[in-house]
């Protein structure tokens, strides 16, 4: 196996498999490769073993089949305080005992620097997070998000190539978390380290990453940007996780030169683009699915779509911003939700009502 990293890549997945006993936590031989700078996020439900593969990049479990190798060198076997990486954990660890200062400065005393050093290095990386001034300030007296904050300066002051991320946002509340997201992507992008994130959180994984795998039971389902698993996902399964999407049953009916030609049952006939076939969808029965912002409510003579149809509203949520209508199209058995932005003059529409629906082929895609 070869000890040269991949252009731009600083981490290398070979073939990777772990089994604990007879429990297989990663499967068939994961590849991946983590490029040098960026975001990366492992998102799947709990059990998929996106921390078993996070803990194997820090150097807490060795693969049971398979090569990691950070920057070019192998990891197998090599402790984890003795690689390019450090880690945040989902409980920060925080030592309640120590102040701040003394919970950031703790790696680095131990490295035995002098105390000139050790100062310089705990206040860069204390204004980094926005904590300067908190040095003396009892860590136990702080909130939630100041203690994340701290567990991130405490690892980022050893100057780690690698920064891991295990769900570290999953304790704060609602409205801390989305304003976290946000000040650890900048953080992210100030630094300008690789950070490899951990999370079953959608939302989170598509608002701080740069490319996400998305994992299922041991496996990665697909590795893609974020934009692409939204608009692009190559399986039935993917879109269900990422986001909301509308399933229709669909039929393979022929190939053209501008696509796929497919029955859709709620939306007709139509050609989908090539581009939004994956690869892998085989046989004539398919699913074609359609996220409910790719769908439009007609609601004057005036408005027209690329396609139509009339459908029966069923239900309506109003949210504020938004209004979600679940509608009963003709020929399709389960419910279609569209969501619709609530501007000024727009009118809320009633349930029981009748609406015309519009979308185009564009907004389609087919999936195994």
């Amino acid at each position: 196996m070869s000890s040269t990293p991949s252009a731009g890549t600083i981490i290398d997945i070979e073939r990777v498999e772990k089994r604990f006993g007879q429990v297989a936590a990663l499967k068939k031989g994961i590849d991946a490769r983590i490029r040098e700078g960026e975001f990366f996020s492992l998102l799947g439900p709990s059990g998929c073993g996106k921390t078993t593969l996070l803990r194997m990049i820090a150097g807490l479990d060795d693969p049971t089949v398979g090569e990691i190798r950070i920057d070019g060198k192998p990891m197998n076997g090599v402790p984890a305080n003795h690689r390019p990486t450090n880690m945040v954990f989902q409980s920060y660890a925080i030592f309640p005992h120590l102040n701040v200062f003394e919970n950031v400065s703790y790696g680095l005393r131990k490295q035995r620097l002098v105390k000139a050093e050790v100062e310089r290095r705990v206040a860069e990386a204390l204004a980094m997070v926005s904590l300067s001034g908190y040095e003396k300030r009892a860590s136990h007296a702080m909130s939630g998000g100041q203690r994340q904050r701290i567990a991130l300066a405490r690892a980022l002051v050893l100057r780690p190539r690698v920064l891991l991320l295990d769900e570290p946002l999953s304790a704060l509340d609602k409205q801390l978390r989305e304003q976290m997201q946000i000040e650890l992507r900048h953080l992210q992008r100030e630094v300008g380290i690789t950070f490899v994130l951990v999370t079953h959180d959608q939302s989170e994984a598509l608002t701080m990453s740069d490319r996400i795998a998305v994992m299922f039971e041991g496996n990665i389902a697909q590795l893609d940007s974020p934009e692409m698993l939204y608009r692009r996902p190559i399986s039935k399964r993917v879109a269900s996780f990422i986001g909301v999407m509308n399933f229709f049953p669909a039929s393979v009916t022929g190939e053209s030169a501008k696509g796929v030609e497919a029955e859709i049952a709620g939306l007709g006939p139509m050609t989908v683009p090539k581009q939004q076939v994956p690869k892998d969808v085989t046989g004539r029965e398919v699913t074609a699915g359609v996220r409910p912002e790719m769908m439009t409510l007609l609601f004057d003579e005036t408005e027209t779509a690329e396609r139509e149809v009339m459908a029966e509203i069923d239900d309506v949520v109003y949210y504020g911003d938004m209004s979600y209508y679940s509608l009963r199209l003709p020929g399709c058995e389960e419910l279609t939700t569209v969501s619709m932005r609530n501007t000024a003059g727009r009118p809320i529409l009633k349930e029981g009502g009748s609406v015309r629906v519009g979308w185009g082929q564009e907004s389609v895609v087919l999936l195994s």
